[in-house]
């Protein structure tokens, strides 16, 4: 379902920014230029998830993990290397996006729904669910703006979900709503994967990858640190956790 050959991701940025016109205008006349820096997100990536896997990925904050979702959900395109991706995909990577501060929690659904493919009778069709499953229907009628991130988080979640995709993307989802929403969601990903659909899965939680994921994909400054099957690999990362930890306490 997805296959990633030597894919690698490059951003550039300005590491010097002149604080007025006319400092900057002295600088150009100098013949002076801001300095411009890289910085590889990802590095020679290459893996496969085939129909029905759930493959986590794992690492620290800025390890590649996001950026590695954006390129199989073709929001961003990859410095160099190639991407298959075989069906529909369902990208739950930032909640908010599609949503407008303005509008209601319904007018928001049709919003969000149609943003994501559906017709308007689709949108009818699984309206009902979609509210009973985000449990906001005492707020449906209040504009966005006026819910909090987790009331968000649980709209968006609840739209998204009601797709039939063949990929499913989840960025940190469960990190977001009280315990029994989390284990809510967790069941319907679950169901999701025992459908048949590949998923690819972020978190810090490694009690979560352990129960959602059947392989693991360890990340560390856009390389692959490792990859194999859960226990393996969470086992070695929290292994080299542990050891940093311990490291950086004993020279402190």
């Amino acid at each position: 379902m997805i296959t990633l050959q030597d894919v690698s991701v490059q951003y550039r940025f300005i590491t010097e920014r002149k604080r007025s016109f006319q400092a900057h205008m002295i600088y150009f006349a100098k013949g002076k230029r801001a300095e411009k820096k890289t910085l590889w997100a990802l590095r020679n990536i290459s893996m496969d998830v085939h129909k029905g896997e759930s493959l986590g990925l794992i690492g620290p904050n800025g390890a590649g993990k996001s950026t590695l979702l954006k390129v199989v959900s073709g929001v961003i395109k990859p410095t160099g290397g190639k991407v298959h991706t075989k069906g529909t995909i369902a990208p739950l990577i930032e909640l908010s996006a599609g949503f407008d501060d303005e509008l209601t929690g319904e007018e928001n659904i049709y919003l969000n729904a149609s943003i994501l493919g559906f017709s308007r009778k689709e949108i009818e069709e699984r309206y009902e669910r979609i509210v009973d499953f985000s449990e906001l229907r005492d707020f449906i009628g209040t504009p966005l703006k006026n819910y909090s991130s987790g009331m968000v988080a649980r709209l968006a979640f609840s739209v998204a979900t009601e797709a039939d995709p063949d990929i499913l993307i989840i960025d940190e989802v469960l990190a977001v709503g009280d315990a029994r929403f989390r284990q809510k969601s967790k069941e319907r990903i679950l169901a999701f994967k025992n459908r048949g659909i590949a998923i690819l899965f972020v978190s810090h939680d490694m009690e979560q990858v352990r129960n959602i994921c059947n392989k693991v994909l360890w990340l560390d400054h856009g390389k692959i640190k490792m990859l194999g099957e859960t226990h393996e690999v969470i086992s070695a990362y929290e292994t080299h956790q542990f050891e940093r930890d311990t490291s950086v306490r004993e020279k402190g």
